[in-house]
């Protein structure tokens, strides 16, 4: 029982770290900016670790990025990105019990997960900067980062499962 919950810590560490470490220094650079490879690891925590543990490291992980150079956002990004993982996990697990297949719940929860993480800034925005026309600017943005650490989450959890290593992080 001890090293099962000593276990669940070090990988809520590890996420985290990876979560902090993916927003801050893991970019795909596009025409007008970036996006990058954090919310990946938002979705692979909660995926892997459950919806304690992977929404604790995909919340503290992502707003612990922010305190390292956005700081203004760090408060609504905590807020956003645990709302994000915890309904995508929720979701995952209701979407599993109907489909049967991981893949297509994985996806279509981490669609719905990145629409929330949109909406989220997009209202976090809009009070911070009291206008739309500033906050509606970045959900295009945030849309396409969520798109991206979608696929890379789904592709990787493939891969994970193909290989076993599911089980052995898991037990």
């Amino acid at each position: 029982m001890r090293t099962l919950k000593t276990k669940k810590l070090v990988l809520t560490a590890l996420f985290m770290s990876l979560t902090m470490v993916a927003t801050m220094f893991i970019r795909i650079p596009l025409p007008l900016g970036y996006v990058n490879l954090g919310d990946a690891f938002v979705f692979l925590a909660v995926f892997i670790l459950g919806p304690i543990y992977g929404t604790i490291a995909a919340g503290i992980g992502s707003a612990l990025a922010d305190l390292f150079g956005y700081i203004v956002y760090a408060p609504g990004t905590f807020i956003i990105k645990t709302a994000m993982a915890f309904t995508t996990y929720i979701l995952y697990k209701v979407l599993l019990k109907i489909t049967k297949k991981a893949f297509w719940a994985e996806l279509a929860a981490g669609i719905v997960g990145a629409i929330i993480m949109a909406f989220g800034y997009f209202v976090y925005e809009f009070l911070f900067f009291s206008t739309a026309s500033v906050a509606i600017v970045n959900v295009p943005w945030n849309l396409l980062q969520g798109g991206v650490g979608v696929a890379i989450s789904t592709v990787v959890m493939r891969i994970l499962s193909a290989t076993n290593v599911l089980d052995k992080i898991r037990n």
